[in-house]
């Protein structure tokens, strides 16, 4: 589980494509200290296993379900990518409880420049309309964000400084896809209400 806060941001240094399965080499100096192989690292918001470790070195493996429903299929050496490690008992709860289980990626539609903050238009995905409500809580490449306005198609978001500092979000532009994991409550709300309302019909 993880908290939505990302601890910053590391390069991927190497990539290995295999039959089925991409590995993944990231450079996770500064995010090493305690890490063991079978640890569980966000690497923009998908939860991955940490298969080796050579100094600051950290492997990663991903299946074709992963690469295919995230970004991960797009990461190129050199990338960055936000990270976090996954949350001790005694962490503090800053953001919102993250599986790490992306749902899908989805495309920035816009980008506008607001302040010293940036917004963001993203598209709205069919599939995850139910649960994207206003106000409400959203994992945006591992990010714990606010859902701003929203309509069938897009919705909004509103990154304040200290994010656009400290993860890849002020790097993306339009055109560039973000990985998306649902809030678990609002999901456990919204479906407990449509099943309700289907079985009083």
């Amino acid at each position: 589980m993880y908290t939505g806060i990302v601890a910053g941001t590391a390069p991927v240094v190497e990539i290995i494509d295999g039959d089925i399965i991409r590995s993944f080499t990231i450079n996770l100096d500064g995010y090493i200290d305690g890490l063991q192989i079978g640890a569980s690292v966000a690497l923009d918001g998908v939860c991955m296993t940490v298969v080796s470790i050579d100094g600051a070195l950290v492997r990663f493996d991903a299946i074709e379900e992963t690469l295919s429903r995230t970004t991960l299929g797009r990461l190129e050496v050199g990338s960055i990518v936000n990270i976090e490690r996954s949350l001790k008992m005694g962490d503090e709860l800053g953001g919102h409880m993250i599986s790490g289980h992306v749902w899908m990626a989805a495309k920035i539609i816009e980008r506008k420049e607001r302040g010293e903050g940036t917004d963001f238009l993203i598209e709205n995905p069919q599939e995850a309309r139910p649960y994207i409500l206003e106000k409400g809580f959203i994992s945006i490449d591992g990010m714990s964000l606010t859902i701003g306005k929203i309509t069938e198609n897009n919705f909004s978001l509103h990154i304040i400084p200290e994010t656009l500092r400290i993860t890849t979000i002020g790097g993306k532009k339009v055109g560039d896809y973000v990985n998306i994991e649902i809030d678990s409550r609002t999901q456990a709300v919204v479906d407990t209400i449509r099943r309700s309302m289907e079985a009083s019909k």
